[in-house]
């Protein structure tokens, strides 16, 4: 049987509870890795701001020029996709920003906002298995071998677009990067390693989407594939909220993915009878 702790004991037990190196408040002091808030105001910019939450040291301008670039090229894909289209239905329906911005956060998942934290494991299997080597026979296996299990690449083809607008201007950025010295380039050398294996292995050019560059954005600025997909989401959030509230001024009821002009296709059996009670 456990002994009854003193008060010391359950009050040092409760102050361990929440154990953070993000934040520390005290009456009248907002402290934040660190730096006083009122230091960071005015002084600090939001995507610095970001870094410094998310890494625990404020940015180079280099590294915040790359993750401003990928979090503006991000921020919206039209109401066709999928977490837009929920918002903007959610919006419709009397709940508050909160909820449709909730809503729409929910659906990103494996398959719609998680392409670029599973492109960035890729990465870093090629990375791994390159050993410096990118055009070597083990760096072209681990592509390979990432294709059979995924069926496609995540960050890699586009179902709207033949050539995505976004990636080439993020590949350049990174180029440019690497040249000066701001980035190492291996997650640059990886994406053109799978870039020429899908050549090789389709027999035609699949052109690397959003995805996929901002994957190499995020592995040479040293985020983790998790990571990865919570900068996603954060910034497709800034589309979520601007969609919403759009709605919310066009107004609108119980607006569905179609109008109601437009049916949906039944497939079940045929109209018929129950027979007459015994």
């Amino acid at each position: 049987m456990n002994e009854p702790m003193n008060d010391e004991t359950l009050l040092a037990n409760a102050k361990a509870w929440w154990r953070t190196e993000i934040i520390n408040i005290q009456p009248g002091q907002i402290v934040v890795r660190g730096y006083p808030i009122e230091q960071l105001i005015g002084q600090v910019d939001f995507v610095s701001m970001i870094w410094l939450m998310l890494r625990g040291e404020l940015p180079t301008p280099a590294q915040a020029g790359l993750l401003q670039a990928a979090l503006v090229a991000s921020v919206d894909h039209g109401p066709q996709a999928p977490s837009i289209s929920i918002a903007r239905m959610a919006s419709t329906c009397g709940v508050g920003v909160n909820n449709a911005m909730a809503s729409a956060i929910n659906s990103l998942g494996d398959v719609h906002g998680g392409a670029g934290q599973q492109c960035l494991e890729v990465y870093q299997h090629v990375i791994e298995a390159a050993q410096g080597d990118f055009g070597s026979a083990a760096a072209c296996e681990a592509v390979a071998r990432a294709l059979r299990e995924h069926n496609h690449l995540p960050g890699f083809g586009h179902r709207f677009h033949p050539v995505d607008p976004r990636a080439e201007p993020l590949l350049q950025m990174v180029e440019a990067s690497v040249v000066a010295g701001e980035a190492g380039g291996q997650y640059l050398a990886a994406a053109r390693t799978v870039l020429q294996v899908l050549r090789d292995l389709k027999g035609k050019p699949i052109p690397m989407n959003i995805d996929g560059a901002t994957a190499v954005i995020f592995g040479e600025l040293g985020f983790t594939p998790l990571l990865a997909r919570g900068l996603f989401i954060l910034s497709r959030s800034v589309g979520i909220l601007a969609h919403a509230t759009e709605q919310m001024a066009q107004g609108g009821r119980i607006k569905g993915p179609m109008p109601t002009s437009i049916p949906y296709t039944y497939a079940g059996v045929a109209r018929r009878e129950m027979s007459p009670a015994a």
